[in-house]
């Protein structure tokens, strides 16, 4: 298997050494263990912490929606420090950040089992414990992307499927845990199996660097037909200096060629973005990057100066999906140059170039993964929106779906079981979705849309459910559905713009879905406290996450509008 060039950093003696490629397989597989029993331990506590939601009603005799800001914060936490957890894996590595944060839930939780008031596990479930998995969260998919790329897909796919089995085991168990103690003694039993997390933490092993080789320089680097490329650069420029052509018009963002599995059939086509920057009328030449690695004045580009970064130099180690479905994917390192709209060379990250700027060293990943450049992109802001309305919905059958059918009459332990087929459902759609995902023939984007779609709608019409059998036919679909949204956004967004804009993309969305998870939840509480019923929360998640998947069939539409007029732009003028 060819790799390509590996990333490079700087050892404590200021020499560089080079990042050694995945090697898809050996300790890797370890790793995934580590990976799939950290993800078990974790969204298990958090998806059935709905669970602990109804003893807390009781024992605290406080409002649902007051009540539901301890797992809304949980979840939101979580969520919004990815950025934060980001800059640690980058200084620090998996293994330890993994370490520090199971550490740091593990007490809070002990400490919430002294709480006397709801606002204590306010501050100790919800903020302390969720920067706590925030810690984990990340490393346990960056660690498996480490030491993967064309087995990547089955190895994040296996990891992830840990939190189907965790909702599905935890549950049941913390039913069992609060019946046979109480929630506090569950508490510090809970908080016991969380400090196992150390011990998987410990299994990231971070790849051991290589020397640096300069000599060794693989033939994929090589540019094809390279006096081609810098005739039409050449002849760009001279465009649009004798007002040939708009700079102003030329498309900011690439698409990935993924796009849509084979759209190119139907006359979209592009490069991908990790190459160049190119408007669509040079696609047909610019087939691959050039080879550039000083600028005019003799320094080392700061792409090259950024791949001797850690593992956040990587673009594509937030990308879940096997790298070799991405068509022309090399692993070029410091090859991603691209014209601008002025029509000079400048690097795809030049963003990301100021970021470093204005926040040197770690605080340079935050700065990168929270730039707001993207959202010049039409395509970008509609997905974000959309995973906003989504994560406003995805959290309320897991807080309530248990208390809706204690209201209904059924007996506590069955309504634990739900959840538990919600796990179950959730690991076997995740499976199914991101196998078919893979493949040439299936339009992803499609797949994604269609399932949030059905989820939305099942979700509203669970109202109807009156019985165990019916919430559990809903929660089975429920957990079946959800799973595109967990385990295919990192793939759409490659899809749609590309390798290189994922950890800017990633990051910008884990902030905007840890704002709506803190809305959600208590949202659909107050609405029961003024009703007097969960079904007005379940109309509103439903509805969300419905409009969340109906809005990105508009994409292609936008897509196609964009490149149209991208090319019509461009045109020569005539004389």
């Amino acid at each position: 298997m060819t790799h390509g060039p590996p990333a490079r950093r700087k050892t404590e003696d200021g020499e560089e050494d080079e990042l050694p490629p995945p090697p898809d397989g050996g300790w890797g597989w370890v790793v995934v263990f580590g990976s799939f029993m950290v993800h078990v331990i974790t969204d298990g506590l958090t998806y059935s912490f709905g669970i602990f939601y109804n003893e807390f009603l009781s024992y605290f005799n406080e409002g649902r929606g007051y009540t539901a800001w301890i797992i809304s914060l949980l979840v939101g936490i979580t969520l919004c420090s990815g950025p934060i957890s980001s800059a640690f894996v980058n200084k620090f590595g998996c293994r330890i950040v993994t370490i520090v944060g199971a550490i740091l839930a593990g007490v809070c939780i002990i400490a919430s089992s002294f709480a006397q008031n709801v606002l204590t596990l306010i501050f100790t479930i919800g903020i302390g414990t969720g920067f706590g998995l925030g810690l984990i969260y990340l490393p346990a998919i960056v660690s498996v992307t480490m030491y993967f790329e064309k087995y990547r897909s089955l190895a994040t796919g296996i990891a992830v499927c840990g939190a189907g089995f965790g909702t599905f085991i935890f549950a049941p168990l913390t039913e069992t845990l609060i019946s046979s103690y109480s929630w506090r003694h569950a508490m510090l039993i809970i908080a016991g199996i969380v400090f196992t997390c150390i011990l998987f933490g410990a299994l990231f092993r971070p790849l051991k660097p290589v020397p640096k080789n300069d000599n060794n320089i693989n033939s994929e680097m090589l540019p094809i037909n390279s006096n081609n490329n810098s005739q039409h650069a050449r002849k760009t420029s001279t465009d649009i200096a004798n007002g040939k052509m708009d700079p102003s018009k030329m498309d900011a963002i690439t698409r990935s060629q993924s796009y849509g599995h084979g759209m190119a059939k139907h006359g979209y086509t592009s490069v991908p973005s990790q190459n160049l920057e190119v408007p669509p009328s040079m696609q047909t030449t610019l087939s691959q990057p050039f080879l550039h690695n000083e600028n005019d004045d003799g320094h080392h580009s700061f792409a090259h100066k950024r791949s001797m970064s850690r593992t956040f130099s990587r673009p594509d180690i937030l990308y879940q999906g096997s790298l070799h479905n991405i068509p022309h994917y090399r692993s070029h390192g410091d090859l991603s140059v691209g014209m601008d709209k002025y029509g000079s060379l400048r690097h795809v990250n030049e963003p990301d170039e100021l970021a470093e700027q204005c926040c040197p060293g770690e605080a340079g990943v935050i700065c990168e993964m929270l730039n707001l450049h993207l959202f010049t992109d039409p395509i970008f802001v509609i997905f974000t929106v959309s995973n906003f309305c989504t994560s406003i919905g995805f959290n309320v059958p897991f807080v309530y779906l248990a208390a809706q059918a204690e209201e209904l009459g059924i007996s506590k332990e069955k309504a634990s079981y739900l959840l538990s087929i919600i796990g179950i459902a959730n690991t076997v759609g995740r499976i199914v979705l991101g196998f078919l995902a893979d493949k040439s023939w299936v339009n992803r984007l499609y797949v994604y849309n269609t399932c949030l779609t059905v989820c939305g709608l099942v979700t509203v019409l669970s109202i109807y459910c009156t019985d165990f059998t019916s919430l559990a036919i809903y929660s089975a679909v429920f957990g079946f559905t959800i799973g595109a949204y967990v385990g295919l956004t990192s793939v759409i967004l490659v899809d749609l713009l590309g390798l290189d804009h994922l950890t800017n993309a990633f990051g910008l969305l884990l902030l905007f879905q840890g704002i709506a998870s803190l809305v959600g939840p208590p949202v659909a509480g107050t609405l029961f406290d003024k009703f007097g019923s969960y079904s007005p929360g379940f109309v509103l998640a439903g509805v969300m996450i419905t409009a969340s998947g109906a809005m990105l069939f508009a994409i292609p539409c936008m897509r196609r509008y964009i490149s149209n007029r991208t090319v019509v732009d461009t045109q020569p003028v005539s004389a």
